[in-house]
């Protein structure tokens, strides 16, 4: 099959078929061409209703953060107010360690879980491109980068630790309504 872009693939890949296939793929093609169509009419409408919305644009402004974490972000929280601390956000999406102290006994275990799923992996993945090669200079590129060197692990710990971090600063964000700033100065 040629190199396509994914808009035109069923189109092309069908013409590129040899002619006994033609019959068995050309529904499954014709099916693909139309869910990325309607993939497509759902990004627009997703893109209109962020357009509207003033608080998204300022989430989707960090680098990482796209449209739909933004908007997600604002429709599962609901209000700002919701929560006194900022922090409270990355335990209420399971974005912190689950916990089992026994005596002496202090294991480390995965995350919690718990809250929104759809929401936590969008952060996980944001957080996946903040750390990635694509990602970015920012203090939280940098934290995390630095949290991933270590044991084998470290960056799967980290990954989910710049996860909790990017929730804590997009609430902090809807909070104070201030723009994000990749390197803030501290004094």
């Amino acid at each position: 099959l040629p190199k396509t872009i994914t808009r035109t693939f069923g189109a092309r890949a069908l013409a590129q078929l040899p002619d006994a296939l033609r019959p068995a793929l050309a529904t499954l093609l014709e099916g693909i061409d139309a869910a990325t169509r309607g993939i497509a009419a759902y990004d627009e409408r997703i893109a209109a209703i962020c357009e509207r919305r003033t608080e998204v644009q300022r989430l989707s402004s960090v680098p990482g953060v796209g449209q739909l974490t933004g908007l997600a972000f604002v429709l599962t929280l609901g209000r700002p107010e919701r929560f006194a601390h900022s922090r409270d956000v990355g335990g209420y999406l399971g974005l912190r360690p689950r916990q089992q102290q026994s005596g002496a006994s202090d294991p480390q275990l995965g995350i919690a879980k718990s809250g929104n799923s759809y929401l936590r992996k969008l952060l996980v993945q944001c957080a996946h491109h903040i750390l990635g090669r694509f990602g970015r200079g920012s203090a939280l590129r940098a934290w995390g980068l630095a949290k991933a060197e270590g044991p084998k692990n470290a960056t799967k710990r980290a990954i989910v630790a710049v996860a909790r971090k990017l929730a804590v600063l997009l609430h902090r964000l809807w909070m104070s309504g201030e723009t994000f700033k990749p390197f803030p100065q501290r004094g």
